[in-house]
Order: structure tokens, then C-alpha cells, then sequence
């Protein structure tokens, strides 16, 4: 550990993460959750892991072969150091999601939802499973044998295959099927309830069938994990290439990188194991055996075969998000936008009113533009045929599309293909620098006069995630908003990053030096013995700059709040150091992704919204914008949400000094699951809107006057 690095108050980030994903795994272990949900949880962690050793741990191996030594400025390791802390802490976790997946199944069988083995099966399902790996599985392998004749083949990353130590005339070889992602996860016997076998166990019963000249003396089923670390900045390319083009090569060179973990289910000889790990390059710390499925994804599809009756005991009720009672549903988005500022909050509240008010501009005769910056769509979007609509009634749309958002990259270069022959102009962004703000401008001119409507999200434009999602879309009509929205746009276009704005903080220039300012504000207040405040929801913290600073304000005397998702590298609590900071983590039905930055107390404080967590690639290598709240009813409703979230003891878990999580004890307190609250003060005033309610929000308002008083005793 390197001696220059202070690590007194911070913390690895990739261990952060873990605990944050062992949050998850915890949800899967939660009684109060319905028991599908909870399989679903299980199935969340598996593929957060599988997405951590893809990224994070394939970026710090490629960090071990550098020639240049670096240290971690939370940790003080060096990546090999931080290697061997992740491998050493992932074991306990596989262990933990072997116990509770095992704990479910017992559970849902009980239900008659049944993973089976084939052990299992009685004659008739067994000769039933067989016949669809004859008919529908076995003409998509290819088997391979493994010898001096037949070398290793590549295995794609976390394709599902049977591994199988052969023999055949004394001689040991070995056999690998590769199973197609073409096939089908599992097959489902055709009875009441839900009995089903994955695919992969039923491969594993006859791949001896595939090789019948030799003899099985073991098999197993494996995945590789690989690298898919590609940043597409550090490619080298020509000047002149079209940057689209260039990522679909990127994206084809992805699959071929690196192992970085090799996953086995069930318990493999000694001689299997070592002969995987030294064809594949690893070490034995990055092989990890368990009893679980290797891959869950199956767990989705399975939710809608539950027969009714089981998806009512089972699921979440479900949630419908509600129209907000602050806009008329019958009437057009754009003049109730003009008369006042709306801000929605999703999933609570329903994604339609903005998508209505992008349609509305596509086909109104006085928007003369339509410039948005997209960074991740739905397979399956609106949004993009009101802007092609936009651009073939002859409105000038312009989209910045990023299309480096990683693993939607192709969905991406899809939609962007389509936007371009629709007559939009398609921007790339910039080589160094990912465009991540959520930031859409309409331009209208009436009467003579240029009027803005502008919208800022704290989510992408993502109309599947909307109803998953938890996060905020202001939608204003103030002039100075708008005019720097327009000029946004304008340095975007020429690949300005400076830019200078009067109100929006964009990074990778204005975000961070502002936020700085803020907090030294804060810490100005605490010094002259006035009341002083900050509050932080955002999904990550690790710019060491800003928790050096945050550190500096609880040193100051400053109450510091912060609801940070996933990674925190800032430790809280520590003596003399971080002892007025509080963190804490909300992991629930919904993934919290709202980014709030609040600065002061009362009347006077200071409230943005925006697209960046506070991590150092976030300020300080991608386009980021944060937008200020300066409409006085949305800056208290907020204030009033931020106060739901510190006030959950059910969903919450709050961060010791030493980076781990615990439950919160407070003794007498209500019990409150804030996710719960806004889902039921939504209704409420869905209800109202759908009475013919106006612009006044008196169901959800009186709903948490009445829970915030019960808080307050």
C-alpha cells in the first residue's frame, strides 16, 4: 500500500460495489418480499456480477499489464492488490446465493413452481426431455474433442457449456459443447403449475450421447467470464472513418478478449480444473464452483407462465404509473408547459406526459426545432418516431447520440441509422468524452417572439426503464433555462466543451469547480455559525476530490446526508473526520437512480437535478448536465421526497465507518418503505387527475402531510 494515499475515511470502490450487490442478494433473502420477487433478486445479483468481472475486474486486469505503476487513490492498492481483495471477497458471496437460491426453489415447489433435475423425472418426463434434446437441441451442437489434433476453441463470453474429461483406449482427452444462446433456456413439461428444466442440466444427461465412441468420466457444466472493458477512445482509427462504423468493429472485437473468470457448477476434479484454467490463462483464484445456474436470465421469461393465481401470491401487485394531477390529461402539454414548470417523477408518475409533449412539438406549426442528446432507447420507443416525424414535417431535430452506452451500443447505432434517414441530424459526440447528459430543447417562435420549452432528466429517455427506474424529468419554460439549453447545443455542435452557461452546470468544465463552490458555501455558513445543510442522492461516489471536500465540510461542522445507491468510497462516521456524515443505500422494487445535489437550509436552499453521479469519470470525462430547481412548489416537492427517503427503515441500509452495511434501528420510529409511499401518494393523486383534477396535487400532498407529521412526533 502505497504510504502518500490517505485512506483513513475512504474505501476500495470495487469492494464498495460488492457490498452494494450483496444489498441485492439480501432482498432475495427478505421475507417481506414476495417469493418470485425474490428469485428475480437472485437473479439481478447474477447478472450485476456477471457485469462487474466483464467491466471492473477486466479493467483492472488490463491495469496489471500496463508498465506503468499505479496506485489506487482510495485504497492505496495497486490492481493486483485490488485483484486479489475482489477474488477474496466474490467466494463468501456464491456461497451466499447458493444458500438462498436453494432456499427459494425448496420454497416454490411448495408452490408448484419446480426446477427439476433430471433425477427427478419419472419415465414418461424423462423420455419427454429426451425427445426435445433429439428433436430441438441436439441438431444446434457442435461437440468437440479437445487433443493434439484438436485445439482449445474460444468459448464466448458466459455462453453456457458442458465440460467433459474423455477417455477412449487408455488415452485422456477431453470434450466440450458449446450451447448455443439459439436454444431455448429451459424446457417446461407440459403438466399443472410450472416444472421445468434448464437446458443446460439436460445437455449435461446425454452430452455422453454426442461423443459415443469414448467414455464420460466427468462432466460439468462451465462459463467464461471475458473482458469487455473496450473503451472505443482508446481505439486507434482513422481521422477519417466514420465513427459508426468503427463501433460496429468494436462490438465484433468484443466477444474475443480476454478471461477474467471461470465459473463452474458443481464440484470438478482436480485434473478438470486445472486443465481448464491453464487453457483459458487464469489463475485458481479466478475460478469459483457453485450449485446455482451459472446464468439466471431465465428467471424474466418464467414470470409470465405463472399461472394467475400464483403471480397474485407470488409477484408484486402490479403498479400502473399514474398521470400527474399537475398537468390536465385532456388538454395539450405545451401551453400548460408555457403557464408552469411540472416535474414528474417515474416510475410513480408515467413517462407518457413528456413523450406527448415531444409528439405534440413534431406536429406544431409554430416549433421550428427539437435538439435532444440520447444516450440509452427501448427496443422498442416512441420517442424516436415523434422526432422522425419532427424531421419529416420539415423541424430541424437534431440528436446527440452516444453510442458508446455500454451493452446497448448496436441498440443504439439501430436507432441512429433510423433517425438519419428520417432527414434528423445525427451527432456522434466526441472521441474522448461520452455525452451522458439527458437534456431535450424545443424551440418554438409565436407572435414574433422565440419561446423554450426544456426538458432535464436525471434518467435516460428510456421508455422500458421509465416504469423500473425511479428518477426525476423537469420540464420548464423559463427563458434563461432555455437560452442555455440553446447554447448547449450550439457548443456541442462544434465540439465546445467549455462553454460558459448562467444557470446549467455541464460538465466536464462547470460541474465539479460549481459543486466545489457549493460546498465551500456550505462550509462558509457552518464556520459563521449559521445553519448549514447538504443532501446527495446519487447512484456513485468516488472523485476524491469531492470526498476530500465533503470530509472537509463534516470537519466543519456541516450536516451532511447522503443516499448514494451503490459505490461510496467515502466512509461516514469516522472520528474527527467524516463524524457528520450519514450514507445510506435504498435497494427496493424499483432501482433508485434520482441524482439530487442540495446546498443550504429552508427557503433559501439550493436544489439541482442532473445526469452525473460523482464519480471522476462522470465530472471530469463526460458531458454531464445538472440543471438548477428554481420553481418554489417543485424546489418543496423535492425537499418533501428527500425527506421520505432519509425517513425509510424498511428498504433503507445505512453505512458504518468501516464501509459495511446494517438495517436501521430506530426504536418507536414508524415504519417506512419511502418507495412504498410514493407509489400509494401517486395513486392518490392519479385518482385525482383522473376526477378531472387540475394543476392542485391535494390527495398526494395531503397523503405525505399526514405521513411526514407521524414522522415528525
Amino acid at each position: 500500500m502505497a504510504k502518500d494515499v490517505d485512506t483513513r475515511y475512504t474505501q476500495e470502490r470495487e469492494l464498495s460495489w460488492l457490498r452494494f450487490n450483496e444489498r441485492v442478494l439480501q432482498e432475495a433473502q427478505d421475507e417481506t418480499v414476495p417469493l418470485f420477487e425474490r428469485l428475480k433478486f437472485s437473479a439481478i445479483f447474477t447478472s450485476n456480477l456477471d457485469e462487474f468481472f466483464m467491466i471492473r475486474v477486466g479493467s483492472i486486469s488490463d491495469m496489471t499489464l500496463s508498465q506503468e505503476s499505479h496506485v489506487d487513490n482510495k485504497s492505496g492498492l495497486t490492481p493486483a492488490q485490488q485483484l486479489e481483495a475482489i477474488f477474496k471477497a466474490v467466494g463468501p458471496l456464491y456461497r451466499q446465493r447458493d444458500k438462498a437460491i436453494a432456499q427459494l426453489d425448496n420454497r416454490l415447489r411448495a408452490c408448484n413452481i419446480c426446477n427439476l433435475r433430471m433425477e427427478e423425472l419419472d419415465r414418461k418426463e424423462r423420455k419427454a426431455a429426451e425427445a426435445w434434446f433429439k428433436d430441438c437441441v441436439r441438431p444446434l451442437l457442435s461437440p468437440m474433442v479437445v487433443n493434439g489434433h484438436h485445439p482449445f476453441p474460444h468459448l464466448p463470453s458466459k455462453y453456457l457449456t458442458v465440460a467433459l474429461r474423455l477417455q477412449r483406449k487408455g488415452e485422456k482427452c477431453f470434450g466440450l459443447v458449446l450451447i448455443p444462446k439459439s436454444v431455448p433456456p429451459y424446457f417446461r413439461l407440459e403438466e399443472s403449475g410450472l416444472r421445468y428444466l434448464l437446458t443446460e442440466q439436460i445437455v449435461l444427461e446425454y452430452a455422453g450421447t454426442l461423443f459415443d465412441s469414448y467414455q464420460v468420466v466427468e462432466k460439468q457444466v462451465i462459463a467464461v467470464t471475458r473482458n469487455a472493458d473496450i473503451s472505443p477512445e482508446d481505439e486507434d482509427y482513422d481521422v477519417g472513418d466514420d465513427f459508426r462504423a468503427h463501433m460496429i468493429k468494436v462490438l465484433k472485437k468484443r466477444a474475443r478478449l480476454a478471461p477474467v473468470r471461470l465459473e463452474i457448477q458443481g464440484s470438478p476434479s482436480q485434473e478438470l480444473a486445472q486443465y481448464l484454467c491453464q487453457r483459458l490463462e487464469l489463475s485458481p483464484e479466478q475460478m469459483f464452483c457453485c450449485q446455482s445456474p451459472l446464468s439466471m436470465g431465465y428467471v424474466y421469461s418464467l414470470e409470465g407462465k405463472l399461472p394467475p393465481e400464483s403471480a397474485a401470491a407470488l409477484c408484486y401487485p402490479p403498479y400502473q404509473p399514474q398521470w400527474p394531477a399537475a398537468l390536465v390529461q385532456g388538454e395539450k402539454i405545451i401551453p400548460q408547459i408555457l403557464r408552469r414548470d411540472v416535474l414528474l417523477f417515474y416510475p410513480y408518475q408515467s413517462m407518457d406526459p413528456f413523450l406527448k409533449l415531444v409528439k405534440e412539438a413534431a406536429f406544431d406549426p409554430a416549433v421550428l426545432s427539437i435538439k435532444i442528446t440520447i444516450y440509452r432507447l427501448a427496443s422498442t420507443a416512441k420517442l424516436v418516431e415523434y422526432l422522425a416525424a419532427a424531421a419529416e414535417n420539415g423541424k430541424e431535430v437534431m440528436v446527440l447520440m452516444e453510442l458508446r452506452a455500454r451493452f446497448d451500443e448496436q441498440n443504439n447505432i439501430a436507432w441512429a441509422q433510423r433517425l438519419e434517414e428520417a432527414g434528423c441530424t445525427i451527432l456522434y459526440g466526441f472521441e474522448e468524452y461520452k455525452v451522458h447528459s439527458k437534456i431535450c430543447l424545443i424551440t418554438r417562435r409565436e407572435r414574433g417572439r422565440v419561446q423554450y420549452l426544456t426538458q432535464i432528466g436525471t434518467g435516460n429517455y428510456n421508455e422500458k426503464t421509465a416504469k423500473l427506474y425511479t428518477d426525476y424529468c423537469l420540464m420548464t419554460a423559463n427563458p434563461a433555462i432555455g437560452a442555455d439549453g440553446a447554447a448547449f447545443f450550439q457548443n456541442m455542435s462544434i465540439s465546445r466543451l467549455d462553454g460558459s452557461y448562467r444557470y446549467l452546470l455541464v460538465a466536464p468544465t462547470g460541474l465539479k469547480p460549481r459543486l466545489m463552490e457549493l460546498i465551500d458555501g456550505e462550509i462558509a455558513k457552518a464556520q459563521a455559525g449559521l445553519p448549514a445543510r447538504i443532501f446527495l442522492k446519487v447512484n456513485s461516489v468516488t472523485d476524491r476530490q469531492l470526498i476530500d471536500k465533503l470530509a472537509a465540510a463534516s470537519q466543519a461542522g456541516v450536516p451532511i446526508t447522503m443516499n448514494v445507491r451503490g459505490i461510496c468510497c467515502l466512509r461516514p462516521g469516522v472520528p474527527g473526520l467524516t463524524d457528520n456524515i450519514r450514507v445510506f443505500s435504498v435497494v427496493g422494487r424499483f432501482l433508485e437512480h434520482p441524482r439530487i445535489y442540495a446546498f443550504g437550509v429552508g427557503e433559501e436552499t439550493k436544489v439541482y437535478i442532473g445526469s452525473a453521479d460523482l464519480m471522476t469519470r462522470n465530472t471530469q470525462r463526460r458531458v454531464e448536465v445538472a440543471c438548477p430547481v428554481l420553481d418554489l412548489d417543485i424546489r418543496k416537492q423535492i425537499k418533501r421526497d428527500v425527506e421520505i427517503y432519509c425517513s425509510d427503515t424498511v428498504k433503507a441500509r445505512e453505512m458504518g465507518p468501516d464501509g459495511t452495511y446494517a438495517p436501521i434501528d430506530r426504536p418507536g420510529a414508524p415504519k417506512v418503505d419511502c418507495q412504498a409511499a410514493f407509489m400509494e401518494a401517486a395513486i392518490r393523486e392519479g385518482r385525482l387527475a383522473a376526477a378531472g383534477g387540475n394543476h392542485h396535487t391535494g390527495g398526494k400532498d395531503g397523503f405525505f402531510r399526514s405521513l411526514l407529521a407521524r414522522l415528525r412526533r
